[in-house]
């Protein structure tokens, strides 16, 4: 059994010779369903190459690269990561707005986020953990 971790939740699917899935098992995890013209999402279909697809198995892999969007896994290849793309993550912060917050800069001299709104601001965090 091989587990699928999305922004939907954690899926356990029978993976075979990578993330090759079942039609069922590919839909599930990733919300597409594969049709004779690709994998469909809603009004939207990805054409797969003839690579990419076996009978009613899919290579979930190739298919989310073609979304332009990441994937991992770890050595076993028992568990994969398939991330959202960097279009889905800018939809999704694009009508975001950061907590106000007060920090001092390098001299000490407090300096309010929302008193910079409309300048172009470079934020960096680290931390020790």
């Amino acid at each position: 059994m091989t587990t699928i971790l999305t922004d939907a939740g954690p899926f356990t699917v029978n993976a075979a010779d990578g993330l090759w899935l079942g039609a069922t098992d590919a839909e599930r995890a990733t919300g597409w369903t594969l049709k004779p013209e690709g994998m469909c999402l809603e009004d939207r279909c990805v054409p797969l190459p003839d690579t990419a697809r076996r009978g009613d198995r899919v290579d979930v892999t190739a298919f989310w690269q073609l979304l332009g969007a990441p994937v991992v896994h770890d050595d076993a290849k028992a568990v994969w990561v398939l991330g959202a793309s960097a279009d889905e993550r800018n939809k999704a912060l694009a009508g975001s707005i950061a907590p106000d917050f007060t920090l001092p800069d390098l001299s000490g001299i407090p300096h309010t986020l929302s008193a910079l709104r409309g300048k172009k601001l470079f934020l960096t965090t680290w931390a020790s953990w």
